[in-house]
């Protein structure tokens, strides 16, 4: 199901990005970008090859500092932050690369995702009794909640390195989603999936907008679900911004489609 079939609530900015550069030695990664992600809205991120789409995610979750530029998030300039710091304030990602703990089983992978919700000290922890037990109880019954919204239960006790590519990748949209997160960044969610697969995670995705109210960025290189499934479209070639508006508008910009239809983006 679309975008245009659905009736939702976009809200004030949650997330700007201020004239963002980031460079590594003397390679551009990114050049004074700037966009807004509102919140409630699914935001897409798209560009070719080499554009910086996930250097961007980089910079918004933590993992690199932007050289020049500022990110305010909930209103407020961030400084410098690790992503253990941008989850805590509600930001969750996922990751072209699939990041999972390939021995251990969904359940527990996706328990994971519940780390930095507990308030339990380590020996607590391997106590595993009293306050910690109680602690534990209430993040499971989370997380059975997310593994019930996945479709994953038949699922649950199997080690993911045994899963298929697709089921792993809903397993890591899971740990995300234990989280709790305010703000779900999305790193190619789709990528080499194959049709049915793209269509359940198109589902869930929306699902998780809708019922959860999360917001969400994703970067994704099939150009319809991005039309399909976005509120808003950022644009990237080469680190620098090039188009930003609704999937009709960025569909139709001349700089867009050179972009896409252009030389020299392998």
């Amino acid at each position: 199901m679309g975008r245009a079939h659905i009736a939702r609530t976009i809200g004030d900015t949650l997330l700007k990005v201020d004239n963002v550069s980031l460079g590594f030695g003397g390679v551009k990664a990114l050049t004074d970008v700037s966009f807004d992600i509102a919140k409630g809205e699914i935001r897409a991120i798209i560009g070719p090859n080499g554009a910086g789409k996930s250097s961007m995610l980089n910079c918004i979750n933590g993992f690199y500092q932007p050289s020049q530029g500022s990110i305010s998030y909930k209103g407020v300039v961030r400084g410098a932050m690790r992503p253990y710091e941008a989850a805590r304030g509600g930001i969750a990602r996922t990751f072209q690369n699939i990041a999972l703990f390939k021995g251990m089983s969904t359940l527990d992978n996706i328990m994971t995702g519940r780390l930095l919700k507990m308030k339990r000290g380590f020996l607590w922890q391997c106590l595993h009794w009293g306050p910690a037990q109680a602690e534990e109880i209430a993040h499971r019954e989370t997380v059975e909640r997310v593994i019930d919204f996945l479709e994953i239960q038949a699922i649950r006790k199997t080690p993911v390195g045994r899963l298929p590519y697709g089921l792993q990748k809903r397993v890591e949209l899971g740990r995300a989603l234990a989280a709790e997160p305010e703000l779900l960044l999305l790193d190619e969610p789709m990528a080499g999936m194959n049709l049915e697969e793209k269509e359940d995670m198109c589902r869930f995705i929306l699902d998780v907008n809708e019922q959860f109210g999360t917001t969400i960025a994703l970067i994704e290189h099939d150009m319809g679900v991005v039309m399909d499934i976005s509120d808003r479209v950022v644009v990237l070639e080469y680190g620098r911004k090039i188009a930003d508006g609704t999937p009709d508008t960025v569909k139709a910009d001349p700089k867009v489609i050179a972009a896409y239809l252009g030389t020299g983006h392998g």
